[in-house]
């Protein structure tokens, strides 16, 4: 039978969950009630995707503002410390920065500029540029900052005016703004990189430079504090805003999960299906050019057979130069046959021009993160089907 329907990705309704839940059991209920009730029919390969926050919610991962304070203390001996390049959130955060008020330390508030690593803009560019000054090596105070964008500069989508906003948060604090990491070492030698994807290069840069303490926030609460939730491989990234006074954690022993979960769903239905957990997809907005990512990764954890990228050839490419001269009936066949005997390593070869070869976590991820959306969906688990199909399967 000829098939019409590649790739689908279905959003998955579930309890509510809590501390203590078994999750495993949850997502199969859940699954089963879907497939049982909207006549879907599983398959081998099938993807199943749990969002992060469940994962976390279910082991209460979580940690309040003062057991965050404490390790500040625990891993920090000046009175003043550096807070590098935070991202601009009142989610992400704005609570962290209430919990490093809250250690007590004078705090360096220092931001990039004109945006924040995911693009969260602080300033117009076109200001910016029509000022002559140089964000490469200038370094901005408050008063600067003020005279260059005004008043008040609130983010196009939130309306926040961030550098307000976390100076009342923390108001024993020093902001400035400035892109070479190294100018932090005019205020302190004792910095907390607050960046995410870009923390080992500011680390590395700091400690050749003379810094004396230089952790990131991968490194606070990387274990216990008092009782808290922790993240050994994370930290404090991943991290939400879960109430003023605490915050949810990037979950811990995901392999765990993915392996348990694969496993019951092979049970349950007679079909190899592969697991993941998903936080933030690797996508950017091309209006408000924020990039989404604000997790440390896609995916913490996932099964063995989402190893890998893609291994495609591009059908329009090969339409209209190798297989350009025959007529549509002669087109399909070819294309079908030329898809069924492809390499199994395409890398560098023309056929694959235009194709995405992005890591499968990122691009299921992606997926999961658009279907499921951020607010009341309630959808937190993704069933994606025919992913690894393509042209030639019936």
């Amino acid at each position: 039978m000829q098939r019409y329907i590649g790739t689908r990705s279905i959003g998955i309704r579930t309890p509510i969950v809590k501390e203590g839940d078994d999750l495993v059991k949850i997502v199969s209920e859940s699954i089963k009630n879907a497939v049982e009730t909207h006549n879907l029919e599983l398959h081998d390969r099938d993807v199943i995707t749990v969002t992060e926050s469940l994962v976390a919610r279910t082991q209460g991962n979580y940690a309040t503002i003062d057991q965050i304070a404490k390790d500040i203390n625990n891993k920090f001996d000046s009175d003043t410390i550096a807070i590098l390049f935070p991202i601009l959130s009142r989610n992400r955060f704005s609570v962290l920065l209430r919990a490093f008020a809250k250690s007590g330390k004078k705090l360096i508030i220092c931001l990039s500029y004109p945006q924040d690593e995911v693009g969260n803009s602080l300033m117009d560019e076109e200001v910016l540029y029509d000022s002559g000054i140089n964000p490469y090596t200038d370094v901005l105070d408050l008063e600067g900052y003020r005279k260059l964008v005004g008043s008040s500069y609130k983010h196009e989508f939130t309306g926040v005016d961030y550098v307000e906003f976390y100076q009342q948060i923390a108001p024993n604090s020093e902001v400035y703004f400035f892109n070479d990491a190294r100018k932090v070492l005019d205020y302190t030698d004792e910095i907390l990189v607050s960046s995410i994807h870009t923390r080992n290069k500011y680390k590395r840069q700091l400690k050749d430079a003379g810094a004396k303490v230089v952790l990131g926030l991968d490194e606070i609460l990387n274990s216990s504090v008092d009782g808290s939730g922790f993240n050994p491989d994370y930290g404090l990234l991943g991290t939400n805003l879960s109430t003023e006074g605490k915050v949810k954690l990037f979950p811990r022993d995901g392999q765990k999960f993915v392996d348990a979960l694969q496993e019951k769903l092979i049970s349950m239905f007679n079909k190899n299906i592969e697991v993941m957990i998903y936080g933030d997809g690797a996508f950017k907005d091309p209006i408000g050019k924020i990039w989404e990512l604000a997790d440390p990764v896609v995916s913490p954890a996932y099964t063995k057979g989402l190893v890998g990228t893609p291994n495609e050839i591009k059908i329009k490419y090969v339409a209209d130069n190798e297989l350009g001269n025959l007529s549509s009936e002669e087109l399909q066949e070819k294309m079908k046959e030329k898809i069924r005997e492809k390499d199994d390593d395409l890398k560098g070869q023309d056929d694959t021009l235009g194709t995405t070869p992005r890591a499968l976590t990122d691009l299921l991820g992606s997926l999961s993160d658009l279907t499921s959306g951020s607010g009341d969906k309630g959808t937190p688990v993704i069933l994606i089907q025919g992913y690894f199909d393509n042209y030639s399967d019936n």
